[in-house]
């Protein structure tokens, strides 16, 4: 079967639209994610014997015709299409979708991502040119659903769909997550053939840069994170050791110009013995020295390994450390307490690792005074970057169920970005509405990035490290505009 992978081009014309992102938009650091579920689905099913195109029209950019031409270059009716979706470009999406069914009307289409996950039947009664949505997790709902085509099968025997049966949506048996994540071909294998490593930018990395993910599924239960309450769920499923490894000998073979990897996991530390025995191996085989490395690190994370992960080659560690305030963190179940933070930035301190530390505000409960308990928090901890920004609910999760009840997040989905593709605040509580969140992340971000000791010290490590300065400089030029208008 002939399967067709696109992530869909949106608002070209400001940029380079980053889809996969946890809060997808233009960024203001020009971030550009890869479409890494999107990879893996397509390296699986190009492994499972099936032929795979892929289009990631956002990183060139491509505008809508441009991505067309592309599209008809070298498609055929009759294909299989997969298109990537997010919240705040859905509805382009779809209508995307539709042209491209216009011009394949024999075609399935089928839809993936978090959005028509969490809202299924309302994405179906966009348009009756989507065929199907895949549900969670899709690497083998394609695959199945590919060859169920192939043999003109019956649909409905696919496992994890969402059809459409006359005026009705049906679904299907629900597809279990995959167990064995060593049985899907690299990433990095699929992005050599098919992608260009410097369309990305990750302002955290050094730039090239390559993102893989070595583990799915996350065992807390944080109430605004959206992958593991709409894609993967809450049991943590990993790669082998000996697997994530031989991709790092893979990238240093074949990418002389990549100079870090960016893990993606949601909690890339949730098994020690796993994270010593990655770390061990790197060593050994000596890539510590090729290739740098970062990835998200609960605050849990104990001296000893983050000395083992510093020695492997990792360069910075990313927390969610989110708010000052305790009650907050209870609410929105982080499972962490304030005191830990400390403790987390002093042991980092001490093994030599940079850490970039995620705040955001507008959860349940917030004031200007734990707004305030979360800025002070930032300055106390003094990590080599931090970003700030309000809450942005997305469907499926326990954070959009909450405030769409209380009646405080908009229900327009387009308002999830601004005309530009950046990001809007679509949530206004009671006594903080959004102008004021907003307000305050600006203030925020201005007073930790243009203190005179921050600028000194980010002068010191770039000129210890030049590749470092290389990438604050590139981050520095898109976010200027951010920290110097009023």
């Amino acid at each position: 079967m002939k399967i067709y992978f696109v992530n869909p081009p949106f608002k070209a014309e400001f940029g380079k639209f980053s889809r996969e992102s946890r809060s997808p938009a233009i960024t203001k650091s020009g971030a550009l994610y890869y479409p890494l579920w999107m990879i893996y689905a397509a390296a699986y099913s190009r492994k499972c014997g099936h032929e795979v195109y892929f289009l990631d029209a956002p990183a060139k950019p491509l505008n809508e015709q441009q991505a067309l031409d592309v599209i008809a270059g070298q498609a055929q009716d009759g294909m299989l299409f997969v298109f990537g979706t997010s919240t705040p470009s859905i509805k382009s999406d779809v209508a995307f979708a539709e042209r491209v069914k216009r011009m394949y009307p024999s075609s399935f289409i089928l839809l993936v991502g978090t959005h028509p996950t969490a809202c299924a039947e309302e994405t179906m009664g966009y348009s009756d040119a989507i065929d199907g949505i895949a549900l969670g997790e899709y690497d083998e709902i394609v695959r199945e659903l590919a060859d169920t085509l192939e043999r003109q099968g019956d649909l409905t025997g696919v496992r994890g769909l969402c059809l459409r049966k006359g005026e009705e949506c049906v679904r299907t048996e629900r597809m279990p997550v995959m167990r064995n994540l060593d049985d899907i071909p690299y990433a990095s294998q699929f992005i050599k053939e098919f992608l260009d490593e410097h369309d990305y930018f990750f302002a955290a990395a050094t730039y090239p840069s390559i993102q893989i993910f070595t583990g799915r599924g996350c065992p807390f239960h944080c109430n605004f994170c959206v992958y593991p309450q709409t894609m993967h769920g809450h049991i943590f499923r990993a790669r082998s050791a000996e697997n994530v490894v031989g991709e790092f000998a893979y990238i240093a073979a074949h990418f002389p110009d990549v100079k870090e990897v960016v893990i993606e996991d949601d909690t890339f530390t949730v098994n020690k013995k796993r994270v010593m025995e990655i770390c061990n191996l790197l060593v050994e085989k000596g890539l510590h020295k090729r290739l740098r490395w970062l990835c998200n690190a609960r605050v849990n994370l104990d001296l000893e390994t983050m000395q083992a992960m510093k020695k492997a080659g990792c360069r910075l560690i990313i927390p969610g450390i989110e708010s000052g305030n305790q009650q907050i963190l209870d609410n929105i179940k982080k499972g962490t307490r304030v005191e830990q933070f400390f403790e987390y930035v002093a042991n980092a301190k001490k093994a030599g690792l940079l850490i970039h530390a995620c705040y955001m505000v507008g959860n349940e409960g917030e004031t200007k005074e734990t707004m305030r308990d979360t800025l002070r928090l930032a300055l106390k901890l003094n990590t080599d970057t931090a970003q700030f920004f309000p809450l942005i609910p997305y469907p499926g999760t326990e954070a959009y169920a909450w405030a769409r009840k209380n009646g405080y997040i908009e229900t327009d989905y387009a308002r999830y970005c601004l005309p530009d593709g950046t990001h809007n605040t679509v949530l206004s509580l009671p006594d903080l509405p959004a102008e004021e969140m907003v307000r305050f992340c600006n203030m925020a971000r201005k007073k930790y990035y243009l203190r005179v000791g921050y600028i000194l010290h980010r002068l010191r490590v770039g000129l210890a490290h030049p590749s470092d300065l290389k990438r604050s400089l590139k981050a520095f030029g898109k976010l200027r505009h951010y920290l110097f208008s009023k």
